[in-house]
C-alpha cells in the first residue's frame, strides 16, 4: 500500500513535504488539530503532530528522528492581533478560527504569566471580540497588520523575550504498525526535502503572492526556523511543560 503522510499547507512546513511526491508518497491535506485524528484512525501514516497532541499517540506512534518545527526568536505565523496593547486588557474576548493546539496554549500561557491577564474567553471569528488569534498561512497574511486592530504580538517572539530559548509547536511522528521499510522511506524524504527545499528557495526569485510576502522576507522567515530537535529545543519543550502545569493548576 502506499505511504499516506498529513500535509499541512503552511509555509513553516513546505520543507517536509519536497522530496514526498516524487517517491510516490500520498500527501493528504488537513489542519494542524486534525493530524492526530488522523494518526489515531489509521487515515494517515505519519505527520507533524501538535507538541499538545503527542500523548495522546504514545501508544500508537513514534518520532521520526528529531524532526520538528520551532522559531528561534519570532513567530511571524502565530500572531495576536488587538484592538489594545496586552497590558490594558481585561478578560478580553479573543477570536479563533481552528489553531494549532498549541499555539493556542502558547497564547494562554503568554497571556496569563507574562502578561497577567486573566478570564480570557475564546470565539468564533463571527462574534463580537477584542482581539483576533491567527496562525499559519493566515497569520503570515495578517504579519503587519490587518484593518481594525492597532497592536500587533509575535508568540514566538514574546516567548523568545521570556525565555531566551525557541519555541516548539509540533514533532514528526509515525504510526508504530507502519512497515519498517515505509518508516524510512518517510525518513529520507524528510531529510532530502529540507536540502533540497532550502536550496531552491534560495535560487528562487518570485513572490509568494499567496502570502504577501517577497523573496527576502520568506528567506528571513525561514531563517529562523529550526526542523529538527537540539538541546535548546528540548530545554523549551520542558519549560512550556512547566509553565502548562502551573496554567492548569491555577484553574
Amino acid at each position: 500500500m502506499p505511504i499516506t503522510v498529513a500535509h499541512i499547507p503552511n509555509l513553516e512546513c513546505e520543507a517536509f513535504y519536497f522530496d514526498m511526491e516524487r517517491r510516490g508518497i500520498i500527501l493528504a491535506d488537513m489542519e494542524p488539530n486534525e493530524v492526530v485524528g488522523a494518526l489515531e484512525r489509521g487515515e494517515v501514516d505519519a505527520g507533524p503532530v501538535s507538541l499538545l497532541d503527542i500523548d495522546r499517540l504514545s501508544n500508537q506512534a513514534s518520532a521520526i528522528s528529531r524532526f520538528c518545527v520551532a522559531s528561534v526568536t519570532r513567530a511571524p505565523s502565530c500572531v495576536l492581533l488587538s484592538n489594545s496593547p496586552v497590558a490594558d486588557m481585561n478578560g478580553p474576548s479573543i477570536a479563533v478560527d481552528d489553531p494549532d493546539p498549541t499555539a493556542l496554549e502558547l497564547l494562554r500561557v503568554l497571556l496569563n504569566q507574562k502578561h497577567g491577564v486573566s478570564r480570557t474567553t475564546f470565539v468564533g471569528r463571527d462574534d463580537e471580540h477584542d482581539a483576533v488569534f491567527l496562525t499559519g498561512n493566515q497569520g503570515l497574511r495578517g504579519r503587519r497588520a490587518v484593518r481594525g486592530y492597532s497592536e500587533r504580538y509575535d508568540l514566538g517572539e514574546e516567548w523568545a523575550q521570556w525565555t531566551g530559548l525557541p519555541f516548539v509547536f509540533s514533532k514528526w511522528l509515525a504510526r508504530s504498525d507502519m512497515e519498517r521499510q515505509d518508516f524510512v522511506v518517510v525518513q529520507d524524504a524528510l531529510f532530502v526535502g529540507q536540502e533540497d527545499w532550502m536550496n531552491n528557495l534560495y535560487k528562487s526569485t518570485g513572490p509568494r503572492n499567496d502570502l504577501l510576502m517577497l523573496p527576502r522576507e520568506v528567506l528571513e522567515y525561514v531563517q529562523n526556523m529550526r526542523f529538527f530537535m537540539g538541546v535548546p529545543e528540548e530545554k523549551a519543550i520542558e519549560l512550556f511543560q512547566e509553565k502548562l502545569a502551573l496554567l492548569d493548576n491555577a484553574g
